[in-house]
């Protein structure tokens, strides 16, 4: 069953267009419940958190109505990290979760993401069976007039204490931490944990105005965290996307950490000691080559998925995996929750730095990275890869001359319109030659914006 809203990760889209607006996203409540109800649930509650843009108080509104009028209860949890989210939905019984967020996109956007009781995001097939309940436009209930009364639970503190009970109490005394959460849903939480746990935070990315998450801020922008951790002689830098459930971190002399880098030290360390079982990382088909051959060095074994945190959670549990995750700095450890937690991901990687008493630019030899580049361009329509010849003749072209020690990645975003690079080999200037080769193909195959 084709999706026709729901992308690599949820639905997003400009605020105010066909899609990102409160007359949908109330449709999309009500389709909600009604799924809910097609399964056997009735009168479900569903906890709608939101990050901090300034329309999210409304959609969220909107959200809220939306399922209350279709017999659903809605609940706000107001502004909370994604994972907070994930966590509430399976300790409180509910029967969804909703995050009103366009994650590392501008302020612009929105969007949101669901997940089920279990704490899981929803399946392929899940998504596109929600879908097939949203009424068509003008069926759905009017927005506007007396509001239902949608009542407000606070779940941050629960989140805060268990984030902070996977390290030692008091383990991060003397430490200074730069953290970056990219006036988003951790301006609260990250800090809160860290403090708790002794350390002392500096921060940047942490006036969130309903505008400015993302701004030059976060996991995306990390070189004013570098910065930040240069002169302030921070013990390691932290930054997060505006949703909290992504990270990159900093050493101590101003080198940036992606989420490659720390799955490496993360399952190195465990297969070390054990801890990894079944001695398998699970990744997506973007992680470095680099990566499998860390772990099978070390006595594991990596499985690829395709691009989503979402299926990397799905593979690990098939697998019986507890660990998993994505370059862009998704990192899912079971042992605190189903998805991707920025927070946790730190506090995992720091956990190796206080066990091996080792600073963070030691641990991340643990992976030697294959040269690797990536693009994203934007383009005016997505037509299928397999009919632009010039692509399509390009790929199969470095994919003979880079053979098993190499690999070519061409998709299309999921959630932007955008066509998306990599090239990666033994080689730099070969990974720089096929890189501009690709790009000119797309030039010669469809309208670049």
């Amino acid at each position: 069953m084709q999706r026709l809203y729901f992308g690599t990760d949820g639905v997003r889209g400009p605020y105010g267009g066909p899609v990102m607006n409160e007359a949908f996203v109330a449709r999309l409540g009500g389709a909600a419940a009604a799924w809910l109800e097609s399964r056997g649930v009735r009168e479900g509650r569903v906890l709608i958190g939101r990050d901090t843009r300034a329309s999210g108080a409304s959609l969220a509104g909107a959200l809220g109505e939306g399922i209350f009028r279709a017999g659903g209860r809605p609940v706000a949890l107001g502004i909370v990290p994604t994972p907070a989210v994930s966590r509430a939905v399976r300790l409180m019984g509910a029967s969804l979760g909703a995050v009103i967020t366009a994650s590392h996109n501008p302020a612009s956007d929105n969007g949101f993401k669901l997940f089920r009781s279990d704490g899981f995001k929803l399946t392929d097939e899940e998504e596109a069976d929600l879908e097939s309940h949203i009424p068509p436009e003008g069926a759905a209930a009017r927005i506007g007039g007396r509001p239902c009364d949608i009542p407000l639970e606070s779940v941050a503190e629960d989140y805060v204490a268990a984030a902070a009970a996977i390290l030692p109490a008091g383990s991060l005394r003397g430490w200074t931490i730069a953290l970056d959460t990219a006036n988003g849903a951790t301006c609260a939480t990250s800090p809160a944990a860290l403090r708790a746990l002794g350390a002392e935070v500096s921060g940047l990315g942490d006036r969130p105005d309903g505008s400015n998450i993302n701004e030059g801020v976060g996991s995306e922008h990390p070189a004013r965290l570098a910065a930040h951790v240069r002169s302030s002689g921070a013990r390691l830098g932290i930054a997060h996307d505006g949703d909290g459930d992504r990270c990159v971190l900093c050493d101590e002399l101003g080198a940036i950490l992606d989420g490659d880098e720390m799955l490496a030290i993360l399952a190195t360390h465990a297969l070390a000691r054990g801890r990894l079982e079944p001695r398998t990382l699970v990744v997506t088909v973007q992680s470095n080559l680099g990566l499998d051959e860390a772990v099978g060095a070390a006595g594991g074994r990596v499985i690829r998925t395709a691009v989503g945190d979402r299926y990397v959670s799905e593979r690990m549990r098939a697998e019986g995996a507890v660990l998993g995750g994505e370059s862009s700095g998704h990192v899912v450890s079971f042992e605190f929750g189903p998805t991707g937690d920025g927070l946790a991901a730190a506090l995992k990687v720091i956990a190796v730095m206080l066990e091996t008493g080792r600073p963070l630019s030691q641990l991340r030899g643990a992976l030697r990275k294959f040269p690797q580049l990536s693009a994203a361009l934007s383009v005016r329509a997505k037509r299928p890869l397999e009919s632009l010849p010039a692509l399509s003749g390009e790929i199969r072209a470095l994919e003979r001359e880079l053979g098993s020690r190499g690999r070519v990645l061409v998709r299309y975003s999921g959630t932007e319109p955008k066509v998306r690079l990599l090239v990666e080999g033994p080689d730099g200037e070969a990974v720089r030659s096929g890189m501009e080769r690709l790009r000119a193909a797309v030039r010669a195959d469809l309208e670049v914006l």
